[in-house]
């Protein structure tokens, strides 16, 4: 994976109560990629990762939500945790931010809880993708076609469903990614 992103900027937007894992493990797919991921926050400071329902990890932000430009961004990824999830879908700014992407054509990633952020920012309609099971009900409300499976990419969305499709939701942002960076993308829908 060395290399195929080299110098590509990438937003990683997360709050209190993001799943840890979900945020390390494709933080660390891109920076292996060769990406440059920035942690875009609700507040400034640091946030406080979960595992689970224990607290984790804290931290840094880099930029909050309001400060940040998403044409400063090649990508957007989205890690999961129902807190998470929830406090990043209530944000106004959070979902402005994210409906830029789509409206841009850029690649999005999210994992588990961070579809309720896409749901709110109304941009699933058409779109087939995954998620953790309890929102399947969410998506199809909102337009999408839920299927369960590992990892789903439809256009310039990249969607998982749980920790245990890490392996696979890293190395499609990284196919992903790279092949919007070199105007191969397949993305037919945003």
């Amino acid at each position: 994976m060395a290399g195929e992103l080299d110098g590509m900027k990438v937003a990683v937007l997360a709050t209190d109560g993001v799943e840890q894992v979900e945020l390390d493990r494709p933080w660390q797919a891109l920076e292996e990629a060769g990406a440059e991921p920035e942690l875009v926050s609700l507040a400034p400071g640091s946030i406080t990762a979960y595992d689970h329902i224990d607290k984790g990890d804290t931290k840094k932000v880099d930029t909050t939500v309001a400060d940040a430009d998403p044409d400063d961004y090649a990508g957007l990824v989205l890690p999961g945790g129902v807190i998470n999830g929830d406090f990043v879908r209530a944000d106004a700014d959070a979902v402005a931010f994210v409906k830029a992407f789509f409206e841009a054509g850029k690649p999005v990633a999210a994992i588990c809880h961070a579809p309720w952020v896409l749901v709110e920012a109304e941009v699933v309609t058409g779109r087939r993708m995954t998620s953790w099971p309890s929102l399947q009900t969410d998506l199809r409300n909102a337009g999408a076609t839920w299927v369960d499976e590992e990892v789903v990419v439809d256009g310039n969305l990249i969607t998982s469903r749980k920790p245990d499709d890490l392996d696979a939701f890293g190395a499609a942002i990284v196919e992903e990614f790279a092949a919007a960076r070199d105007g191969s993308s397949t993305d037919a829908t945003a």
